[in-house]
């Protein structure tokens, strides 16, 4: 399915307008989730974030457990899993001081296996900002215990009004280029 732009630089999908051209307080789930398109139509988190918050140092806290789908070995989180929730939950950082962004690198260091359906807590604060560069550190730990599972570091940009105009219009430059079949 093909999104498209609203001449504003907001990118429309089938369910209406979302990451628009302004800033945009996006849903948020009864524990305090930002929900990206994908789970905006399930109303939850389908990574298994349950709850979301910034705490009065400036560290954005989130609490989540693996879902079971999401196995990659016996009882264990799949490694891409991983990678994916520990992106999201740095990604929100910004969110949560109502800035827009984008990753732009990603390195995570797996310490442990993550064990699927246990409460976990992911934690990330900000190391440092370099104009629109945000650079964001984290881990995430098994609870109660809060033995270190993984460690995570990353590089996000604050999005323009246009980027996913401008990506809109790549990507129909792509299908241009291979003569728009299938």
């Amino acid at each position: 399915m093909t999104s498209t732009t609203d001449g504003a630089g907001g990118a429309t999908t089938p369910t209406g307008l979302w990451a628009g051209a302004d800033f945009q307080e996006p849903p948020r789930t009864p524990g305090g989730v930002a929900l990206c398109g994908a789970c905006r139509v399930v109303g939850s988190c389908r990574l298994g974030v349950e709850g979301e918050r910034l705490d009065g140092d400036g560290v954005a806290v989130f609490e989540l457990v693996c879902p079971r789908n999401q196995e990659g070995g016996p009882n264990v989180a799949h490694g891409g899993w991983t990678a994916a929730v520990l992106d999201d939950c740095l990604g929100h950082l910004p969110l949560l001081h109502r800035v827009l962004s984008v990753t732009a690198e990603l390195s995570v260091s797996f310490v442990k296996p993550v064990p699927v359906e246990r409460p976990l807590e992911v934690r990330a604060w900000v190391e440092r900002r370099e104009g629109r560069r945000w650079y964001i550190a984290g881990e995430m730990v098994l609870l109660p215990t809060r033995a270190v599972l993984a460690r995570v570091s990353g590089i996000w940009v604050t999005r323009d009004q246009g980027h996913f105009a401008r990506h809109e219009e790549w990507l129909a430059e792509q299908e241009a280029a291979r003569g728009g079949g299938q």
